[in-house]
This record gives structure tokens, sequence and C-alpha cells, in this order.
């Protein structure tokens, strides 16, 4: 049996990896300059959109700094960033937020699944790994909070072609929702303490493990692409549009961050659909932006955008990175026994739980049939790839809600504290 640490402080210092790509300027360095330096204007975000970053994107200015490609000053290789190897003691150091300064980290999806790792294991010293664990490493929950380095995942997919993140998601996450692996006082350790003990319903950790603090802000790799494909002027004011849209895309995102730690079933997966709901409207942002700047580019310039993701895949299989996958691995099997054992079901009671049981498989089942994680694609295709499986997600963590309210609401209070201790069981 692990333990859990002891001490909120190091809990919630923990907790704060996972979203720290987005509140410590993650994209600044790791994207060989981000926005075009990395910094909207002086680190404030509001209002800090792109603003004549024309002229071939090579000497435009973004809030007073100026716009040029690092790989065409000479700058260093953003491949050669993002796919460096990977040192151990970034993960030892990684309480330190100054890992997080330059980007490094962030902008490598396995370390990103190493990073999140480290904060939904905070709870228990010693912990390699937990039932709820996605193939490559990540966790679909990290405490109270449901996909972390959301917007990271999203665009990852669309200009590099990077699945590992984004593809890991499906019905296992569902499951871990309905059987929620932190028990209370796990989860209560993600929010701070008022010096008299009282904890409160919105707390910093939460906001920095969202990435709120607004002194950096993720968005698309806009000077890569300006890079590759040399817009000129009027696809260069495309180009803005979509870093508009992706700068707004991803504030939109963070604004589905929890206020509280849902400690219920119910509850979970409601936090689930609202992560998920806003995802979608930050493609919804995206997609058009995109699809005009790409229609934009002649054949040859299409050409150079899609050999970034190409170029990425290569890098990938030289590095020997796992092939994502939507399988759903034995742990998440469905507890019937355990259920059973635990909650006496009665007969009423027992026929709500098949119906529950039966609609978990149904989704799992869809969701593994409409994965499609390595098709070759254009960054478009790829961006309307993600809004088909997030509509496919969605769909499905409706279907299981309503069968859960269904449940929930036939179960007395001891039952409802059972059936809320079966995934913390299996954790320890």
């Amino acid at each position: 049996m692990v333990r859990p640490v002891v001490g909120i402080a190091a809990m919630a210092l923990a907790c704060m990896l996972a979203g720290a790509a987005l509140a410590k300027g993650g994209h600044g360095g790791g994207h060989g300059g981000g926005h075009g330096g990395g910094h909207h204007g002086g680190g404030h975000h509001g209002g800090g959109h792109f603003r004549g970053h024309g002229h071939a994107h090579g000497g435009g200015h973004h809030r007073g700094m100026r716009f040029t490609s690092g790989a065409r000053r000479g700058g260093p290789n953003f491949g050669q960033i993002r796919n460096a190897a990977i040192r151990p003691a970034h993960f030892r150091n990684a309480l330190n937020a100054g890992a997080f300064r330059n980007g490094r980290l962030i902008s490598n999806p396995a370390a990103r699944a190493q990073l999140a790792a480290a904060a939904a294991l905070a709870g228990w010293s010693g912990a390699s790994s937990g039932w709820w664990q996605h193939a490559g490493g990540g966790y679909g929950w990290v405490g109270p909070l449901f996909w972390p380095f959301a917007y990271n995942d999203l665009y990852d997919y669309t200009i590099w072609g990077d699945g590992l993140g984004f593809w890991g998601y499906g019905y296992p996450d569902i499951y871990a929702g309905i059987f929620g692996p932190y028990g209370y006082d796990r989860l209560s350790a993600y929010l701070p303490q008022q010096p008299q003990g009282r904890r409160r319903a919105r707390s910093a950790p939460l906001d920095q493990l969202c990435g709120s603090d607004h002194r950096a802000i993720a968005g698309l790799p806009i000077d890569q692409i300006a890079s590759a494909v040399q817009p000129t002027d009027a696809q260069g004011a495309a180009l803005d549009a979509l870093g508009n849209a992706s700068v707004d895309a991803a504030a939109l995102i963070r604004t589905s961050c929890p206020t509280q730690a849902a400690a219920t079933a119910p509850g979970r997966l409601a936090a689930m659909q609202q992560r998920i709901e806003a995802m979608q409207k930050a493609v919804d942002l995206v997609q058009p932006a995109l699809d005009q700047f790409y229609g934009s580019l002649n054949d040859e310039q299409k050409a150079r955008f899609n050999a970034l993701a190409e170029d990425q895949r290569r890098a990938n299989n030289a590095g020997g990175s796992s092939v994502q996958t939507c399988s759903v691995p034995a742990a998440f099997d469905w507890p019937g026994a355990t259920i059973e054992e635990r909650l006496r079901p009665s007969d009423t009671q027992r026929a709500a739980l098949q119906v529950l049981q039966d609609t978990s498989a149904k989704v799992s089942a869809s969701l593994k049939a409409a994965c499609e994680p390595n098709e070759v694609m254009t960054p478009p295709a790829r961006m309307a790839t993600i809004r088909k499986r997030l509509d496919a997600m969605l769909d499905g963590i409706k279907s299981v809600r309503a069968a859960l309210d269904d449940f929930y609401a036939t179960l007395n209070d001891e039952q409802k504290a059972q059936f809320e201790a079966i995934g913390p069981r299996r954790t320890s």
C-alpha cells in the first residue's frame, strides 16, 4: 500500500505542475519563440493579440516586440528542442517552477505526460503508477482536473501530427470519472486551507493547475508556421487571425478549470462534460481561421506546412516513441462483483446499475471504433478530426452521465459512500 504524503503545501506544489505550461510561458522557449518571442506586451495577455506582423513575418511587431522567426534569424531549431532528451533530473526537481520557464519540457508530449504523472500521484509517496494512467504515461485525471494540458494536446496533434497526448483520452477517463481514484482527503489536498483549517472553494493551486496566471498564454506556434510557409502580406493577415484565435481559444479552455473538487461520480462527469464543451468551443474558434489561412497557401506552401508534421513523425520514430492507441486495458473492466458486495443493491437498484453498465460498454465500444490516431492528414483535416473526436467523447459522457444519475438517485447515503470508495480502494 502506498502512503499519502504528509503536508498540504507539498501536495499543492506538486499539483501546480500539470498546468504550469499555460501559467509559466511554456511555449515561448519550446516553440522557438512561440508568438514571436514568447511574450505578449511584457507578459500581459489582455488584448494582447497579434498586430502588424505582416511583411512576410520578418519585420512586424507584436505589442512593440519584433516578430521574427527563430529559424530565419539563425536561432535554435525547434524540432531539436522539442525532441531533445528529457533528463530524469527535470522530474526530480519538478516542484521547482523554474523548470517550465523555457518551455522545453512542456513542448514535449512525453515530458508533459511525466509532469502530469508527478502531479497526479503527488498524494502517494513511492507510487510509480496508478490504475487510471494512460498508455502514454500521462493521466486524464489529475486531482479534480480532467485533461491537463488540454490546449497543448490539441495543437500538438493539429500542427505537429503528434497525437500521443490527444488520442490517449477515451473511455478509460469516463470510467475513472465514475470510479474516481481520489478519496475526499486526497482531493482536498489540491485546495489550500485557511489558517483556521477552512477550505476555500476557489483556490490558487487549482487556478495554477489550469494555467490561469495571465503573465503568459499558450497558443499555436505561429512563428514556426511563418518560417515554414514564408507568407505574403495577405497570407500574413490570415496568419495573424489564426494567432488571435489561438490566444482566445487557450483562454476559453482555462475557463473550464474546476472551482472546487467534485467528490461524487455525478460531479466528476459534470466536470468532464464542461471541460470537453470548452475544448469544442476552442476548436470552433481556431478551425475557421486555420482553414482560411491554409486555403490561402499555394501548393508548395501547403507542402511545407504539412512537412512540419512529417518531420515530427520521423523524429518520433527515430526516438522510438510509442504509438498511441485507443484500446481499453483490463484495469477498466466493470467492477460488478465489488459493487454487489459493497452496495447490496435492491432489485430496482440492480436494474438501474445494469443500464449504467450496458451504457458504459456501448460508449467504450463506440469510442474505440471511432479511434483514428495514426492517420496522416493536413493540419485542417487533423483539427476536423479533433472536433469529431470531441463530439464523440461528449456524446459518450452525456450518455453515461444520464445512466449514472438515474442509478445514483436510487442509492441511500451509505450506498453512495460505498460506491465512492471503490476507486480510492483500488488506488491504495
